[in-house]
């Protein structure tokens, strides 16, 4: 069988540092084209992979060469690129957050049925060994009901990890839209909806621009949220945690508190009732810091959908659930009340 031939729109850090070297990694995987506004950029790309480079999407999308698409352009570009993707009859993993807006994302899976083409969300959270591990565990009864929770994903700022560093489009509202609650705080919605196994029906939030000078976006945010069983917990996302990055999350239930990514060498710490402490090493969450890169699955299980013809792990609808937890967050910090989902 011919390997599946995919571009990617926007070779910006998370191209070069996931989607390129994932698909570089899957022997079902041909790189064929590169696309990104910023000339040296792209064609720096095309030579490392061996692809055509493009500075339009619109002439990537019309190559008949191309089966799929990874969409890693500012957040202001994922629907309208993702949309026109899709109806030029490309397979399409998206970036989160998946939209700006509950409409493009509706958009998007509408165009995504109407194509026949499948649609992926970029959450790399679900298939992270310790998120899955404190699944399995809450699924099959072993924590018991659960009642809190609490879950951070923090880090010193985008401008350590953006290709364009302090001047990045992530600052600036008219192309991020959203700051740290769309480039982190969507991750964590995914996650607690993917590990809880239930939606979110209620969220407060403080949300404010405190830590960046250059930014009218937020970059420090703390939600409580409230799900459809009851249960409470808070959310923080924060471009301000300016030493060690924090991507931990700690669910409280009836019989054992589990302890995600809040250990350095054991990634799971499950402290039970009787005060039995299980410890996993399942290895460790993606980071941004040197050495830890390695397979997010994300590219792996995008691959998969399409040439098993299955649905996406994380699908349109998903990504547009936990968008909308975020959206809410920021209509309750405007208005300053609780708003229902």
């Amino acid at each position: 069988m011919s390997k599946m031939k995919v571009g990617v729109i926007g070779c910006g850090s998370i191209a070069k540092h996931r989607h390129l070297p994932e698909y570089a990694n899957n022997k079902e995987v041909e790189i064929v084209a590169v696309c990104d506004i910023v000339e040296d950029r792209v064609h720096e790309f095309a030579k490392e992979y061996s692809a055509k480079a493009y500075t339009s999407y619109e002439e990537l999308l019309a190559s008949p060469d191309v089966d799929a698409v990874s969409v890693c352009t500012p957040n202001y570009l994922h629907a309208p690129v993702s949309i026109a993707a899709l109806q030029a009859g490309k397979h399409v993993l998206c970036e989160k957050p998946m939209a700006t807006s509950r409409a493009d994302a509706e958009k998007m899976i509408a165009t995504a049925k109407e194509s026949n083409k499948k649609l992926m969300i970029a959450h790399n959270q679900r298939f992270v060994p310790s998120h899955q591990k404190a699944r399995q565990l809450i699924e099959n009864g072993e924590v018991g009901k659960i009642y809190s929770f609490r879950t951070a994903f923090g880090h010193g700022g985008p401008e350590r990890w953006s290709a364009d560093g302090e001047v990045s489009w992530f600052f600036k509202k008219d192309e991020a839209f959203i700051g740290a609650m769309g480039d982190l705080g969507v991750h964590k919605t995914d996650l607690l909806r993917f590990i809880l196994g239930e939606e979110f029906v209620e969220v407060g939030a403080f949300v404010e621009t405190s830590a960046k000078q250059n930014a009218d976006v937020d970059d420090t945010a703390v939600c409580v949220l409230k799900s459809e069983s009851g249960i409470i917990g808070t959310l923080a996302a924060s471009w301000s945690y300016v030493s060690k990055e924090d991507n931990s999350t700690i669910i409280y239930g009836e019989n054992a508190i589990l302890r995600l990514e809040d250990d350095p060498v054991n990634s799971l710490v499950v402290q039970y009732k009787n005060g039995e402490v299980v410890k996993y090493e399942l290895g460790g969450i993606q980071t941004n810091e040197a050495g830890g890169q390695n397979n997010t699955q994300v590219i792996d299980q995008f691959v998969n959908a399409i040439l098993q013809d299955v649905e996406p792990p994380v699908s349109g609808e998903e990504g547009m659930k936990s968008l909308q937890v975020v959206l809410s967050a920021l209509e309750s910090n405007e208005t300053k009340r609780i708003t229902s989902l």
